[in-house]
């Protein structure tokens, strides 16, 4: 028996709702500012649902590896079947590539690339480890340059915000691996974690938090963003060094699930941040 409560978990609203956001963000500062249209402002929708399809498909993968990691899911645990899991993927995504293409030829391009790199790292990629990892990462970029190319003003800054994005969620998708490595171990999950340990693992996702912080600084260094983006990125950057250094002193299970937790925080301030530095006019195109 499938449940409301059940699908809901299986989306993961907050997730999806951040990509979406991640996309008018992106918009916004390709027009320095400005609001967008309301066919760009369909970015929100397409990014929400096909987030959506990727989480649940994720689920539906994963749900052996759940049963010993995350029992609680919704389809290990019995509330959402995986008939009805598989049915909402084919929904959801289906109708995220429809709204794409209402938006423009080449944000629906990139709404497929995004699409077809989550069902490559759900079906082969998430075995391979950190490739798969990458492949996660890069979809979680992609946002900005949907964002982008949805109001066909694609710059320089966008670039920078996209590779942000890219090793903040690279070392996140890192300390995952950490906290699932008993299933993923059992299950043939090549992961940083299983390969190379724990402690490595917890070295190379601080590095690429370090990575992304360093990253963080050009957009002020080469005055392309208002005076409000650097507030807002040092409480971003901050919260990556404490997690990071949390992350190298003790590489537990425990604490690498909080840690995973408190990164999604960083993100989401770090986009509050990319927001707030929209209020400039920036000269260069890419």
């Amino acid at each position: 028996m499938t449940s409301v409560t059940g699908v809901i978990r299986l989306i993961r609203p907050i997730n999806c709702a951040m990509m979406g956001f991640a996309v008018v963000v992106g918009e916004f500062i390709a027009l320095s500012g400005s609001l967008p249209t309301f066919r760009a402002l369909l970015g929100f929708p397409v990014a929400f649902l096909l987030t959506a399809a990727t989480m649940i498909l994720n689920d539906y993968y994963d749900r052996s590896i759940d049963q010993i990691n995350n029992p609680e899911r919704p389809i290990p645990s019995g509330a959402v079947s995986p008939r009805a899991a598989l049915a909402l993927v084919f929904v959801l995504s289906t109708l995220g590539i429809l709204t794409s293409a209402l938006v423009n030829s080449l944000a629906m391009i990139i709404a497929l690339l995004s699409l077809v790199l989550m069902v490559f790292y759900n079906t082969v990629g998430k075995r391979t480890g950190f490739l798969g990892n990458i492949v996660v990462s890069v979809c979680v970029s992609l946002p900005f340059v949907f964002g982008g190319y949805a109001v066909q003003n694609m710059r320089l800054l966008l670039w920078i915000f996209a590779f942000v994005a890219l090793f903040s969620n690279l070392g996140r998708e890192v300390t995952k691996g950490i906290a699932d490595v008993a299933g993923d171990r059992a299950h043939g999950v090549r992961t940083v974690a299983v390969v190379f340990g724990s402690g490595i693992a917890s070295l190379a996702a601080s590095s690429l938090f370090a990575v992304a912080i360093l990253l963080s600084a050009f957009p002020h260094v080469l005055d392309l963003v208002s005076k409000f983006y650097l507030p807002a990125v040092v409480v971003s950057d901050l919260g990556f060094v404490t997690s990071a250094i949390s992350l190298l002193r003790n590489h537990s299970v425990e604490n690498a699930k909080a840690v995973k937790n408190r990164v999604l925080i960083w993100m989401m301030i770090g986009l509050v941040a990319f927001l707030l530095g929209a209020y400039v006019p920036i000269e260069s195109n890419i």
